[in-house]
């Protein structure tokens, strides 16, 4: 009898797992993909630390990213969401490393990680990693050009109530000569 019954709490109890693991999945990624754009959510986060290349730990330790400070500089913005445990996050490590540095006072690169710093990204559209926040010198949203669009894809935000853009993103990894092309077209020479 106590066999039978172990077995019919298995068959219950094995599918609500799967359920809720499930349910607990899409409850994530609808709540960070479906948050409203709004002006004031850039604005609101708060930066540990917050350097602008003057040095060369790429890596922007951080509990939320704060764009009002990273803009202050006056310097195209890329911040990159990965991972130190993400495969094709370590491929562009070195990417972000050499860009950090041949870029020192023309454009801010930085790195924040998502799994040690899982809030860091909640105000961004990064639904997967890694993806990089492109924001221009004057502190918007960088647009790229129709001639870097055609060689670069990148995904668009827009705010509901105004349709003004909100936040260009690039979604995986870049190389070298791709984010040359992009800080290029931000006016970096």
């Amino acid at each position: 009898y106590l066999r039978m019954s172990k077995q019919r709490i298995l068959k219950i109890v094995i599918p609500l797992l799967i359920i809720a693991v499930i349910a607990g999945i899409w409850v994530v990624k609808n709540n960070s993909a479906t948050a409203p754009l709004t002006p004031s959510a850039a604005s609101d986060n708060k930066a540990d630390v917050v350097q602008p290349n003057n040095d060369t730990d790429f890596v922007l330790e951080v509990s939320s990213v704060d764009l009002g400070t990273l803009t202050a500089y006056g310097l195209p913005l890329i911040i990159d969401f990965g991972s130190d445990s993400c495969i094709p996050c370590k491929e562009m490590a070195p990417v972000l490393q050499t860009m950090n540095a041949e870029m020192q006072g023309k454009a801010i690169v930085k790195f924040v990680d998502v799994w040690k710093n899982p809030d860091a990204a909640k105000d961004f559209p990064v639904q997967v990693i890694p993806t990089q926040v492109l924001i221009a010198a004057d502190g918007t949203p960088y647009a790229p050009s129709k001639e870097v669009s055609a060689q670069i894809q990148f995904s668009q935000y827009s705010y509901k109530d105004t349709g003004e853009l909100a936040f260009t993103v690039h979604q995986g990894g870049l190389t070298k000569e791709q984010m040359r092309i992009i800080l290029k077209d931000m006016g970096v020479e």
